[in-house]
């Protein structure tokens, strides 16, 4: 009785804690959530109080008439259709052959696909965007898909993912007449599915939160981002460009955070398990 004992306190102990960590990641979202809902004044005289009575969706009416975010989400959703379904096939493909087949300079190229991991972005962004701006491509949806589909994480991810399939999965294929593509398709993307999902589910978070890229590539209104859009918005606040209060556009930011919150929110609740079973599959190689 006293061994349960002495095992149960850590764990209480270890489950406090990890509860009021959790309070606190959820609080900013929390509060940002409540107070879209509050009228703009009462959001800048009392932040942190909340009361029901007062509960209105005139942030969100003003927010859709002066902010073009369902441009931005339209243009978001085509740049994640496109550059995510890139990304999922091509670099898997590119995995693939890191991790099953011999050839000379595989660990030299490999090499070199993980240096470019330790790039900070901004470093890329004025060599990008010359290149971008050579192709007549500045303010076009092909700036903002092709320049980064093919992610190096994603491609070191996959070929830890890819080196646990065992070889004789492989060999099988063959012996049976598949060709090296087919024994990609039919055989290794049945078996790593864990990781794709996991892969996925990044790779959305990665292109829907995507700014200083989007931010660079496409300077109009027309082909904003839903960040880029969020940015602008921000940036009213101190520069009052949109005609209205400090206390209405901070409204709108709330409203429009909200709304763009969501996607995400359902997307993780809905693939978690598939997440964390992705996470776990390319972090083990046997």
């Amino acid at each position: 009785m006293a061994d349960t004992e002495a095992r149960t306190r850590p764990r209480i102990g270890s489950h406090l804690f990890l509860m009021l960590l959790l309070a606190a990641f959820l609080f900013p979202v929390a509060w940002a959530l409540l107070s879209a809902f509050k009228p703009a004044d009462e959001i800048i005289r009392s932040p942190l109080t909340f009361d029901p009575t007062q509960f209105t969706f005139d942030n969100y009416t003003a927010m859709f008439q002066d902010v073009p975010i369902g441009q931005g989400f339209l243009n978001t959703a085509v740049v994640l259709l496109f550059k995510g379904a890139a990304t999922m096939f091509l670099a898997p493909l590119a995995a693939f052959a890191f991790a099953k087949y011999q050839w000379i300079g595989k660990n030299l190229v490999f090499g070199a696909v993980l240096i470019t991991l330790m790039l900070p972005t901004i470093v890329l962004i004025i060599p990008l965007l010359l290149e971008m701006k050579e192709l007549g491509w500045v303010n076009t949806y092909q700036a903002l898909i092709l320049p980064g589909a093919v992610d190096a994480f994603a491609i070191f991810w996959m070929r830890q993912v890819i080196s646990a399939v065992p070889d004789e999965l492989l060999d099988a294929a063959r012996v049976d007449g598949c060709g090296e593509f087919a024994i990609f398709w039919r055989v290794v993307v049945p078996v790593i599915r864990p990781g794709l999902a996991g892969l996925g589910v990044l790779t959305v978070m990665n292109i829907y939160n995507d700014f200083v890229w989007p931010v660079v590539a496409a300077s109009t209104e027309r082909m904003a981002t839903l960040q880029v859009v969020l940015s602008t918005l921000a940036q009213n606040i101190t520069g009052n460009r949109i005609g209205a209060d400090y206390a209405t556009v901070t409204g709108e930011l709330l409203a429009a955070s909200s709304v763009a919150l969501i996607p995400l929110l359902v997307l993780f609740i809905l693939l978690q398990r598939h997440f964390i079973n992705g996470i776990l599959a390319g972090s083990v190689k046997g």
